[in-house]
């Protein structure tokens, strides 16, 4: 069965064109011309420049231009075949659009649930408490006690169960009045969530 590569060598040599006369009568390279013979598609270029090629040999050889084009139309590779030396790892390793979406929506989504575990764990979980005065075991000559510390600013501060107001950063400072026989200051901070958290400083007053 004639392949296109043998037909154009067939009519090359018929006209006593050698590779070279080929190429100056076309201007077409000679490489070209011999890949086409051979067949090696991986060395000549795309379909649409071989039908080009193709046409114009067809004319110099004066051989038929149709068949010569039908031969290469049922030898030429199908589409399916990489007739590329090198794969395009790049294009295969890629993300595509969709993915790039996909994995783009499920990073927001990831955040989203991590911000929201962060923030319900927040509002569940007893209030942070600290106490600078009194100290453990303090002497107070005075009826009232100075009380100071830290808590979460969105706490409720009790102490002795009297309300207290906290600034802008949970800080609280308060006198409490003592009685003869209190032996105890106790700081209660109660979150939004109802959790609360409580230090006790003992006292010796001396009054």
């Amino acid at each position: 069965m004639k392949t296109i590569g043998r037909a154009i060598k067939e009519a090359r040599t018929k006209k006593r064109y050698s590779l070279s006369k080929l190429e100056e009568a076309t201007k077409i390279k000679k490489d070209f011309i011999e890949a086409l013979e051979k067949e090696n598609w991986q060395d000549a270029p795309d379909f649409p420049v071989l039908v080009g090629f193709v046409k114009s040999i067809a004319g110099v050889l004066g051989t038929s231009e149709r068949r010569l084009l039908a031969l290469l139309r049922r030898d030429y590779p199908p589409k399916a075949l990489s007739i590329n030396p090198k794969p395009d790892i790049e294009n295969k390793l890629g993300f595509s659009p969709k993915l790039t979406f996909a994995v783009g929506v499920g990073i927001i989504v990831v955040f989203l649930l991590g911000y929201l575990i962060f923030q319900y764990g927040t509002f569940v979980a007893p209030p942070s408490l600290s106490v600078s005065e009194p100290k453990e075991g303090q002497v107070i000559t005075e009826r009232l006690v100075r009380v100071s510390g830290k808590t979460d600013s969105d706490a409720i501060i009790k102490i002795n169960n009297q309300p207290v107001l906290l600034d802008s950063e949970g800080n609280f400072v308060a006198e409490i009045e003592i009685f003869e026989g209190t032996s105890e200051i106790e700081v209660k901070a109660q979150s939004r969530a109802g959790k609360e958290t409580v230090v006790r400083r003992k006292i010796k007053p001396e009054l």
